[in-house]
């Protein structure tokens, strides 16, 4: 059994039940890249970056994933096709298997933190199968010092077996791939996938569990960065809104692209890098992921420009959803402590291609609330097999998949918080369709999503008229610099305004079917600003 890299020397793996395996701990990323490429898993980019393929899985799989019901969770999390039950017995069965498979192998571990915040921060450790999927650890949680390291005793532990198999029939799983949480072992086991993503995701829906109910801590699926004036600005948005586009921005420094708390006084990265996405990936529009992509990220299911090593952006072969990771200091303008204070300024992202939706628009308490809860975006045709026209898709509190809680729990928190900082404003920013559907309309130009960000920001849209929308209930600003008026009211520039009102009614109606399953948590309040159907405006 050997041991490289730095690690706790009172540390025995054979504690945790893993022994007979060859041992490396906390390796630098060169190590783990140059033991990537000697094992033909992986190959370097043009500039260094390292590009691997994460196989029959190239994102996650919720439909496999699972929490240990148990004296913990029973009576807390809530039940259901996100949060599906999983017995003590089969995780303790699946644990000793992982373990026995691991024998004889290498295994790459890795010492880290989550949260930002000391004081809410989880020591995690990661014993991966692969050395690639250790870089991924390095580089999306909180990298410790060596002197941490060395004294380092952790709260969780998460073993990734990608090529450990479950039978399903025996193992209790639904197919071979599996990822299932033990709040009472303070364990996650993941097996059957090398999809990195299930990693952060599973110790994601952890801090989304511990930080609400122990700590009174809002934990939120969203971006975040600070202005000059040291103004906290944060980002909700579902895949394909521009959640990390928009925060990227080389005029803020960027807190965090996607996990972070919002606890009294602050608001805190839960991780040390980020995750994003890079199918149609453009240097001009979005400079600074671009420019992060260098030796230490790490590409996930790219291909290259044939006959050279350069990556091929719009390759869409393996999947939509290419991939890359790295740590936060690759990219030029960022808060070193990752920390910043409380919001001014809240923005949903959601990109409505049934085209009805303003650019922008204010919201009050009960409708950021609302809006919250129901965490809508649209999928549009041709992204997936059978989607022919706009598809309305609502994943609550802009992360469904991740939330052990019941979602009014989150947005009631959401809610107190607003309460505590009256001066935060909270807009509803349209980065899709406009003047129609998708495929009549145009899709709302970046430059005028960031002119409206910017003018929201400076606080100009604080001092300007409201107009409200008869079906959504809206309040929409008269004018934004750098944007033409025309277009903050979507039905001034639909070509036939009947057609603007029957497809209105039709995403409100979405709005109103989606929410039935929230009304007896949500109050009276939050379910009275549900947009309205309105039939009469429709001649």
């Amino acid at each position: 059994m050997s041991k490289f890299g730095i690690k706790n020397p009172e540390t025995d793996l054979g504690e945790i039940g893993l022994r007979n395996v060859r041992e490396h701990w906390n390796l630098s990323v060169a190590e783990l890249t140059e033991m990537t490429l000697n094992q033909n898993q992986g190959e370097l980019s043009a500039n260094g970056t390292l590009v691997v393929d994460t196989g029959e899985f190239t994102g996650r799989s919720p439909k496999d994933r699972f929490i240990v019901e148990d004296d913990v969770t029973r009576d807390s999390v809530d039940w259901g096709e996100i949060n599906q039950p999983f017995s003590s017995e089969k995780f303790d069965q699946l644990y000793d298997q992982i373990m026995g498979y691991l024998q004889g192998k290498d295994v790459y571990v890795r010492d880290a933190f989550a949260c930002s915040n000391k004081e809410y921060r989880l020591k995690v450790r990661v014993i991966n199968e692969y050395p690639w999927q250790n870089i991924f650890v390095n580089n999306m949680f909180i990298r410790p010092s060596k002197e941490e390291i060395e004294t380092f005793d952790p709260d969780w532990q998460i073993l990734a077996a990608p090529g450990f198999h479950a039978n399903p029939k025996v193992d209790g799983t639904r197919q071979h791939n599996f990822a299932v949480i033990n709040f009472t072992r303070k364990a996650i086991i993941i097996g059957g996938t090398a999809y990195t993503g299930e990693i952060k995701k599973g110790i994601f829906s952890v801090l989304n569990f511990i930080l609400p109910t122990e700590k009174n801590v809002l934990s939120m699926h969203c971006s975040a960065n600070v202005g000059d004036l040291e103004d906290t600005a944060i980002f909700f948005g579902l895949s394909g809104t521009g959640k990390t586009t928009l925060s990227a921005d080389s005029s803020r420094r960027l807190i965090g692209d996607d996990e972070h708390g919002w606890a009294t006084g602050n608001v805190f990265n839960f991780e040390g890098g980020c995750y994003a996405k890079v199918i149609n990936l453009n240097p001009e529009h979005e400079p600074q992921i671009y420019g992060a992509i260098k030796f230490g990220a790490l590409l996930e299911n790219t291909n290259f420009i044939e006959g050279s090593r350069d990556i091929d952006f719009e390759n869409t072969d393996k999947t939509q959803n290419t991939r890359v990771s790295y740590p936060i200091h690759h990219l030029e303008r960022t808060v070193h402590s990752q920390v910043g204070g409380e919001p001014k300024n809240i923005f949903f992202l959601t990109c409505d291609a049934f085209g009805v939706l303003p650019p922008v628009s204010k919201l009050t308490k009960e409708q950021a609330m609302y809006h919250f809860i129901s965490g809508y975006t649209a999928k549009i045709a041709g992204t997936e097999e059978g989607i022919t026209e706009p598809q309305a898709v609502f994943s609550a509190c802009f992360g469904a998949p991740f939330l052990p809680l019941h979602p009014a729990k989150y947005a009631d928190l959401l809610g107190k918080k607003i309460d505590e900082n009256p001066k935060i404003n909270v807009w509803l920013v349209n980065t899709g369709w406009t003047s129609g559907p998708y495929g009549d309309g145009y899709r709302i130009k970046l430059p005028d999503t960031r002119a409206i960000i910017k003018t929201a920001l400076e606080g100009v849209l604080e001092n300007v008229a409201y107009t409200v929308d008869p079906i959504f209930g809206l309040m929409m600003p008269a004018k934004c610099p750098g944007v033409a008026s025309a277009m903050l009211n979507p039905v001034k520039v639909w070509k036939d305004k009947n057609a603007y009102y029957k497809q209105a009614n039709i995403l409100a109606q979405k709005f109103q079917d989606n929410f039935k399953q929230f009304e007896n948590e949500a109050s009276e309040a939050i379910c009275a600003v549900a947009p309205k159907v309105r039939p009469d405006l429709v001649s």
